[in-house]
């Protein structure tokens, strides 16, 4: 279980938000509709999220992924941290290594390698899952390639397909909030403020609400939850790409309710050597280029020496 001294709850507490995005709100892409890559660059460009349906990954293999993570996160705590972070594993409380702290505790596994052997029961939920969720990254990194008009339709999905990508997938669990007095009408941080570095994450969670995003005029609201769905942000690496004209989406975690929240986060990342820039075939004639170049591991080390609220994005900006 997550636990934290009185000081470190005191810091990440926040007053609860109020405002809840309404259903209708929320850019819903049905992936089987055929005007489906021109809604999700419209919702790219506007929120930089949001949700799909009819997606083709099964309920049941969802469940059966959440359940695995819960049996996990239930085994006691010297179990769990026998898979300790080295930097992929199991984590409690602290977010990275700058101070960053939240009422969560996580899996990070890197998709490239075979899980741990303390992980051995996910193994083939795992590869399954894995496998569906990265081919629904390539199916909405191309379909916006063809709302951007890109005869190249390959030319965001190329760097998650390649076979040196650097992909991960997270599990983030949020235990319920314990009672904690003296901080009425106040909620804890469960993960801060950020935006993903990767070009695109992949969300799935139980039905437990507590996902925040910002808005642009940089108002907060909750995104009710659907565990039968995905939800996608736009990452740092993907509004490079397009040169600004996709947004990476602010977002946060709050623990607020009595239950847990589990979430299932899919990072599809370029190869570590990867050079980023606006994409010369979508840069239009005299428009200036936003950002300079710069190798994938050049922004993962730029970012691991940030806390997670900070603008990463700004020291590579022209």
């Amino acid at each position: 279980m997550v636990v934290l001294a009185k000081e470190e709850l005191e810091q990440i507490s926040l007053p609860v938000i109020q405002k809840t995005l309404p259903s209708s709100l929320v850019p819903v892409i049905d992936l089987s509709n055929p005007n489906s890559k021109s809604l999700i660059v419209a919702a790219a460009q506007d929120l930089g999220f949001f949700k799909v349906i009819n997606h083709g990954i099964s309920m049941e293999l969802m469940s059966a992924l959440e359940s695995e993570a819960m049996n996990f996160f239930a085994l006691p705590q010297l179990e769990k941290e026998i898979c300790g972070l080295s930097p992929f594993g199991y984590g409690s409380k602290r977010i990275g290594s700058n101070g960053d702290l939240g009422w969560v505790e996580y899996l990070l596994l890197e998709i490239a390698s075979k899980p741990k052997s303390q992980l051995s029961q996910f193994c083939s939920t795992l590869n399954e899952y894995i496998k569906a969720v990265m081919k629904l990254s390539v199916e909405i990194l191309e379909l916006m390639a063809q709302g951007l008009h890109i005869k190249e339709k390959e030319v965001f999905s190329k760097y998650v397909m390649d076979e040196e990508s650097d992909s991960v997938l997270r599990f983030n669990h949020y235990p319920p909030r314990p009672h904690m007095q003296g901080l009425s009408n106040r909620c804890l941080t469960g993960f801060g403020e950020h935006t993903d570095p990767q070009l695109i994450s992949i969300l799935r969670s139980n039905n437990t609400s507590g996902l925040e995003i910002a808005l642009k005029d940089g108002s907060w609201v909750s995104v009710p939850s659907d565990h039968t769905s995905f939800f996608v942000n736009v990452g740092d690496s993907l509004q490079v790409l397009t040169n600004g004209r996709f947004r990476s989406v602010k977002h946060r975690v709050m623990v607020n309710s009595a239950r847990s929240r589990l979430s299932m986060i899919y990072f599809g990342g370029p190869p570590p050597g990867q050079k980023l820039g606006p994409s010369p075939l979508l840069m239009e004639e005299g428009e200036q280029s936003l950002y300079r170049e710069f190798t994938w591991r050049e922004y993962k080390s730029s970012a691991f020496r940030t806390r997670l609220a900070d603008n990463r994005l700004v020291q590579f900006e022209r």
